[in-house]
């Protein structure tokens, strides 16, 4: 098991690929890891396939990394760090992000403070929510600590808390993400990112907000609707796919080595 260690947390990750070839760098979502987000989607093989380096790992409370319990180790600008830490331990000079969900907001904080390390971005499951919000997460922690699935009424939370279930997740650690990773960045924190960015949303996605509202906060942002696709699943797209891939190639010359 390849790791790497920032804030005093041990993290999991893997590096797949070409280690000459441009890189990319994978950021999770909520309640998911780099297996269920990249491995088990596709991703890894469409990225590497494609002749990029794929790179991602298991956030803090998720996956095989360690697992705090305590809100302060979740912040998005913590979280961001470990973006870093790992480009740092591989050496890494430039790479692209691309994150999804909640890792699309790590990773937007981190292209806003490292934007000479991650000049290329994907925006995958999050929208203009990076702005406004993904709405009231207070009852998916509270489907979290429920006893039990059937204890939960909410719909939202019955459905984050069986994507729990399913990936056999630390139910109090996610909690305790929940009440630190969810700041938000305003309409001028977004202006100032300027690097190329595509944001991917599905037509179905009740949560991530306008894939366009954003794109047109960012000074070279660039909008694609996923067909039919809603939060869960429209990670794994092929259309969303193809189109990643076509943006990768045309700004390529930012992530070579």
């Amino acid at each position: 098991m390849a790791e790497f260690e920032n804030g005093g947390f041990r993290l999991h990750y893997i590096d797949e690929g070409d280690p000459e070839a441009p890189a990319v760098l994978l950021v999770h979502g909520f309640a998911s890891s780099l297996k269920v987000n990249w491995v088990d989607p596709g991703w890894v093989k469409t990225l590497t396939d494609a002749g990029y380096r794929a790179i991602a790992f298991d956030h803090r409370g998720h996956g095989e990394s360690d697992k705090p319990r305590a809100g302060a180790a979740y912040t998005p600008e913590a979280m961001a760090s470990d973006v870093l830490a790992l480009a740092d331990r591989l050496d890494l000079r430039t790479a692209a992000l691309f994150g999804y969900s909640m890792g699309a907001r790590v990773s937007a904080f981190a292209a806003r403070r490292y934007a000479e390390r991650f000049p290329l971005l994907v925006f995958g499951g999050l929208g203009i929510g990076l702005v406004e919000g993904v709405g009231d997460w207070d009852p998916i922690a509270e489907a979290l600590l429920a006893p039990s699935l059937e204890d939960v009424s909410h719909e939202r939370g019955r459905m984050f808390r069986a994507f729990a279930d399913r990936t056999r997740s630390d139910r109090l650690a996610l909690a305790a993400c929940i009440e630190t990773s969810r700041k938000e960045l305003t309409a001028e924190d977004v202006s100032r990112i300027v690097q190329p960015s595509l944001v991917g949303v599905g037509t179905k996605d009740d949560i991530a907000g306008s894939a366009q509202a954003l794109a047109d906060l960012l000074p070279n942002g660039e909008a694609f609707d996923i067909p039919n696709r809603d939060h869960m699943l429209a990670v794994g797209d092929r259309l969303f796919k193809a189109k990643v891939l076509e943006f990768l190639d045309g700004h390529r010359a930012l992530i070579e080595r």
